[in-house]
């Protein structure tokens, strides 16, 4: 089995994150975006861009349609930066991992400090 889709996410998510750091220039998108993952497709026909966004509510939703019009741009950029015959599809993805994961990490500081947990926080 070949790994060149794994090859080719690395560098799309290498380049996407450059990208939208340097050449986007949309006000939607605030100053907190930053390309977590990217998952290509077997037949390199998509690939879905993992990206966290530090803002929330109703910031954070028009950066996603930012990002959701700004995919053929990438892909345009992308493809002039990869040199490969095909680019796949863009999809942006939110992910929210680490946010999950800060989170839990309070939630354990605060047991650890003996501190009770309000109503909605309660472990399962």
């Amino acid at each position: 089995m070949s790994n060149r889709p794994e090859r080719v996410a690395q560098r799309i998510k290498r380049e996407a994150a450059d990208i939208l750091e340097t050449t986007l220039r949309d006000p939607r998108l605030g100053s907190m975006v930053t390309v977590t993952d990217v998952e290509v497709t077997h037949d390199m026909a998509m690939a879905r861009i993992y990206v966290s966004i530090l803002e929330e509510g109703e910031a954070r939703d028009k950066a996603m349609q930012a990002l959701a019009s700004a995919a053929g741009f990438v892909r345009r950029q992308l493809a002039s930066r990869l040199g490969l015959r095909e680019v796949p599809e863009l999809r942006f993805v939110l992910d929210t991992s680490i946010e999950r994961g800060a989170r839990i990490e309070d939630l354990l500081r605060r047991l650890a400090q003996g501190e009770s947990l309000p109503d909605d926080e309660e472990p399962a």
